[in-house]
């Protein structure tokens, strides 16, 4: 039975090596299998064989030199001898599987580090030295994590030998505990364990000593990296600590030659007193009595050397910080240009509903919740935003989900949507440029789509069998004689994708990869069948550069006439010396992305980061090809010495593909994060911390603490001779809601990526920020807005966009009517309105031009000042005009004249009807009045807040 299970677990692991490694061939990287097997192999082995032959070795060499006396040397024959006497016969089987289990357990750790030890053996310089020690920095990345897992590793086989060679001293009579009279040892025993206390007290003084070099990530101070205690208390006592313990080490290796347990006890007891008040009370004393009460000039110094570092490390030194008035008025900002009236309007997260009612065609495909924004040239050859996604398959409905339809029918999604992002149809859904099955639009003419099926994607998890039996694939439905309904026939997969199953062996092997006998057993598969697994784009890049961090959001584009995926791909490090550490997860979390449901990364805790590689999947055959993009990165660089040829020079990258990369949303993430507090350089004015901003709540979501996602945008900057397709976000003060700075980034991959640049506003007065600009809107036209809401239809806000434009800032947020849900289909958001607001002037209008002509036309007149009516002050503004007081009185008149006519018995319907005509009117009324209503002070009720319960009793009625 054991060798009948040791076949079976051995064939299981062999199955699991083998697939990896028909994976890894099967797109072409099986040189990264290769040096991860051995790599992991080699440290399995070094690390297992080390710890055997150290422990092992103590454990042999106590048990010979025992004792040669019968038991009971030092007394009594009871206690230890007992255990002698049981465990004695069996020793060498003790002996062999202790050693194994502990073989096993230590190699499984080391193999683990292989990434740690890849990068120590290829290291590359930075060419930048730390402000402390004076080393590279390469030294701190690369070197550092090497050593203290060498150390580790050491402690860990000393610590275990000395416990196990002391229980076999004590099993074999070599030290015997006694009353009266302590402890009685052997001489043998006695500079055994004594050499091995020395070589512990030793590793530790070299431990004190590598110590010194951590001081660089500590976090005692305001800020990360060494503070004025760890350098001027902990760098010294470490020093102090290191020189004691090596003393202490040859006190511990003079007892092979000198009897007695004086010297080692004296040892021992310096060691804990000095680590006590050297190592710990001497710093505290520094921080209370030197430090606190004079940390602002103590830590200047430290500050500095943060702030220096982090802005390196998280690539924002080349921030540019500029001051920028946005107090213009409408009659400043002159009139709107395109720039403006070209912004997108399509909310990505929002109209994906809109995209699954009128795209999905069939129950069987799907589109992500969160559209992507790419940049496509239209008909006339003008390059726009454009909200784009694709087809993907999810699955054989319910009733059907066999393992036949599961994994050789249903394999593939169909098709390429999308939709430029600043206009909409006559009915306010998206005006559609490629659309339906097959493929059509104006898009898809001009990007030349030759390939529209998707076999891989972010929604195919489960594996497929392809490329067997023709018409075995479904593939998109087609009219077919006397109405019915037929799908294209004779498909089937012709990529070079996947592994091959035609022979029994391979067969054989994934049968008992997924535990499914219908792979051996079915006639649809032959020769010409291949698997397919590891089938979305993150899976895939994960595993041919698993020592890349990756973007949350891998979005699809048309690249030679064929569907790709772009994933974009960090190099990332906790041990850049001095520089802030921060969660990855925790700076990329926003209302559009949760990173708990994305791929798991290679690390969480960061303190560097850059955009190293561009990696591209084929949404066809699922080939993956790296791109180097930062090819000044030094860890990009030990990595591509570590598996030479698996990523390609930046200048290969095809022109088609090239218009399609931009700046990644993750990396713009984690850089707003560090510069809402690392935009200050200077080290008082950061240590007092007045001018941090905080990232605003998202005030579309209506929910508190949750962070306003940055938007894809063409923008024209102050400045610029043209708009740019970039990506933006915006600041406000700590506990402050109105606007602090806004910021943008070239998104595009041209000459010169990546340069931030930051709009400060002015710190004498105040700009309204995202949430209060939401409120204004909000109180501005929250009747006009129920009047859209009539019914159970619900009006959902969409993205706030705010963009600088004429010396001030627009902001332009859709609004959009959900529409009840229908036979056989779910609600779906409509754009039925458009905010605008530029300085005090507000618009509302069905079009972005019609809002912008109310805006910045001459026909509404300039609304007064609050400070020109006497006795008023601006925080005193009404927020809705008295004037309205009389329409929205008819209109409640009208309402309840019309419930009393429709619950009379029976219902009167003609006076309901006249009501229902008054309320309207009335309603038409309002709306026109609010129209030319100039902004209301933002009041503090939250975005989203409930309208009055006079509105609400008028949307019922107009349900009725």
């Amino acid at each position: 039975m054991i060798a009948l299970a040791a076949i079976v677990v051995s064939f299981f692991i062999f199955t699991a090596i083998y697939t990896d490694f028909l994976w890894y061939e099967s797109v072409d990287f099986s040189s990264v299998f290769s040096t991860m097997l051995v790599t992991q192999i080699l440290l399995f082995v070094v690390g297992a064989a080390l710890m055997v032959v150290i422990v092992g070795g103590n454990v042999a060499l106590a048990h010979r030199v025992r004792p040669m006396f019968g038991p009971g040397m030092f007394g009594s024959p009871q206690g230890a001898d007992r255990y002698r006497l049981a465990v004695d016969p069996h020793r060498k089987v003790f002996f062999l599987i202790g050693l194994a289990v502990l073989g096993l357990f230590t190699g499984s750790s080391t193999a683990g580090q292989w990434k740690t030890w890849l990068l120590f053996l290829n290291s590359s310089s930075f060419g930048a030295k730390d402000p402390l020690f004076g080393r590279d920095v390469s030294f701190f990345m690369f070197i550092v994590p090497f050593l203290r897992m060498t150390l580790n590793f050491l402690f860990t086989a000393v610590i275990l030998s000395i416990i196990i060679a002391a229980i076999v001293h004590y099993l074999y009579g070599g030290f015997r505990i006694a009353s009266p009279g302590g402890v009685h040892a052997s001489r043998a025993a006695r500079v055994h364990l004594s050499v091995l206390l020395g070589v512990f007290v030793l590793l530790k003084a070299i431990a004190y000593f590598l110590d010194r070099y951590d001081l660089v990530y500590s976090t005692r101070g305001i800020v990360d990296g060494a503070s004025y205690t760890d350098v001027n208390a902990v760098l010294p006592a470490k020093g102090i600590l290191a020189v004691i313990a090596l003393i202490c080490a040859l006190i511990f290796f003079a007892g092979v030659v000198r009897p007695g347990g004086m010297w080692p006890g004296a040892a021992f007891g310096l060691m804990v007193l000095s680590a006590i008040l050297i190592g710990s009370v001497y710093p505290v004393l520094v921080e209370q009595f030197q430090v606190r009460p004079n940390q602002q000039g103590k830590e200047q110094l430290a500050i500095s050397r943060n702030i220096a570092a982090t802005r390196e490390a998280y690539g924002v030194a080349g921030a540019k910080v500029e001051t920028y008035d946005a107090r213009a008025t409408p009659q400043q900002g002159m009139s709107a240009d395109e720039t403006v009236s070209g912004v997108r309007l399509l909310d990505p997260t929002l109209v994906s509903k809109t995209f699954q009612q009128k795209q999905r065609i069939r129950g069987f495909y799907d589109f992500p919740e969160q559209l992507d924004v790419d940049r496509y040239k239209d008909a006339d050859g003008v390059v726009r935003d454009h909200l784009v996604a694709v087809r993907e398959m999810i699955g054989p409905p319910g009733d059907r989900n066999n393992w036949i339809n599961s994994h050789l029918v249903y394999t593939h999604g169909y098709g390429f949507v999308a939709a430029p992002g600043s206009e909409v149809d006559s009915e306010g859904l998206p005006n559609f440029d490629a659309k339906d099955m097959p493929v059509s639009g104006s898009l898809v003419a001009t990007a030349g789509l030759k390939e529209p099926r998707i076999y891989f994607g972010e929604k195919t998890h489960d594996y497929a069998i392809v490329g067997g039996k023709k018409g075995m694939e479904l593939d998109y439905p087609i009219d077919g004689e006397a109405g019915q309904e037929k799908y294209q026939e004779n498909i089937s997969y012709a990529g070079k994708g996947g592994v091959p199953v035609g022979s029994f062996f391979n067969r054989l092997l994934y049968a008992a990869k997924y535990g499914e006998i219908n792979m051996l057993l079915s006639g649809d598969i032959d020769d010409r069948s291949r698997i397919i697994y590891d089938r979305t784009p993150t899976e895939r890049v994960a595993k041919v550069a698993p020592f890349l961090n990756l973007d949350s959001d891998p979005y699809p584009a048309i690249v030679n006439g064929r569907v790709v995926w772009i994933v974009d791909a960090y190099t990332t490090a906790n041990e850049y010396p001095f520089s802030q550490s921060k969660s990855f997860q925790d700076m990329i979390r926003d209302t559009t992305t949760n990173p708990g449901l994305g791929a798991p990364q290679p690390r969480d805790q960061i303190n560097y980061i850059r955009n190293s590689v561009k990696a591209v999947v084929d949404a066809y055959d699922g080939s993956v090809t790296l791109y180097e993009w930062d090819d000044k990165d030094p860890i990009l660089k030990s990595w591509e010495k570590a598996f030479p040829g698996i990523i390609k020079p930046k200048n290969a990258i095809d022109p088609d593909l090239q218009q399609h990369l931009r700046y990644p949303e993750d990396m713009f993430k984690v850089q707003r994060e560090v510069l809402s507090r690392y935009h200050i350089t200077d080290a008082q004015s950061f240590y007092g911390g007045q001018d941090f901003w905080n990232i605003p709540d998202d005030p579309s979501s209506g929910e508190k603490n949750v962070k306003q996602p940055p938007y894809y945008l063409s923008v024209k900057m102050p400045g610029a001779e043209k708009s740019a397709f970039s990506l933006t976000t915006t600041f406000v003060p700590r506990q402050n809601p109105n606007l602090a700075a806004f910021m943008a980034v070239d998104a595009t991959a041209g000459d010169d990526p990546g340069a931030l640049r930051i709009l400060r506003m002015p710190a004498n007065t105040t700009i309204m920020g995202p949430g209060q600009v939401q409120n204004a809107f909000t109180n501005k036209f929250s009747g006009e807005l129920n009047i859209l809401g009539l019914g159970k239809a619900q009006i959902i806000y969409g993205n706030l966009l705010t963009l600088p434009f004429g010396g001030g800032l627009v902001y332009v947020e859709p609004v959009y009517v959900q529409t009840a849900a229908g036979a056989g289909q779910e609600p779906y958001p409509i754009l039925r309105r458009v905010l605008v607001m530029f300085g005090n002037r507000v618009g509302s209008a069905d079009t972005l031009q019609q809002a912008l002509d109310q805006v910045f036309g001459t026909t509404t007149s300039q609304p007064a000042k609050p400070e020109d009516k006497p006795g008023t002050k601006p925080e005193d503004k009404p927020a809705v005009d008295p004037g309205l007081t009389g329409v929205i009185e008819r209109a409640q008149a009208a309402y309840d004249e019309a419930q009393k006519a429709l619950s009379a018995n029976p219902p009167d319907w003609g006076k309901y009807g006249d009501a229902q005509k008054r309320l309207s009117d009335a309603l038409n009324e309002l709306a026109e009045v609010q129209r030319n209503q100039p902004a209301a002070t933002p009041s503090p009720t939250p975005s989203g807040a409930a309208p009055s319960p006079s509105a609400s009793a008028m949307a019922e009625s107009g349900s009725s």
